[in-house]
């Protein structure tokens, strides 16, 4: 069984921060690439952030300079640090794990909402 645990949203005010985790089990973790993805119900699933398994990483131009995606592979945890939270940062938040040669080995989280009021 593959299974991707994700946690850490919640309610915060703008300026606040939130740090999102997602925990794989069943997968060797070392060889997927990270990703996070957002979506607003009713709107598409719009990719966030990007790690692969060298470290290296990718944002969406909205969120460079605040969020910060990282990696633990002793843990099988990737994690999402969102820093100066916006309204516009309210979503689902998913993570969606993909094998690095591999693309049809792809799985996805069940998603954790994170909410920034005004």
């Amino acid at each position: 069984q593959v299974q991707l645990a994700e946690s850490g949203g919640g309610l915060v005010q703008a300026g606040g921060s939130l740090r999102l985790s997602c925990t794989a089990s069943g997968i060797p973790f070392t060889l997927y690439t990270i990703n996070w993805y957002r979506q607003v119900p009713g709107k598409q699933r719009d990719l966030v952030a990007t790690i692969k398994p060298g470290g290296s990483t990718v944002y969406v131009d909205s969120v460079k300079g605040r969020f910060t995606i990282s990696r633990e592979n002793v843990k099988n945890t990737a994690y999402l640090q969102m820093n100066n939270l916006k309204p516009e940062d309210t979503a689902i938040y998913y993570c969606y794990v993909k094998h690095l040669a591999i693309s049809s080995l792809d799985y996805w989280g069940q998603g954790t909402q994170v909410t920034v009021s005004s």
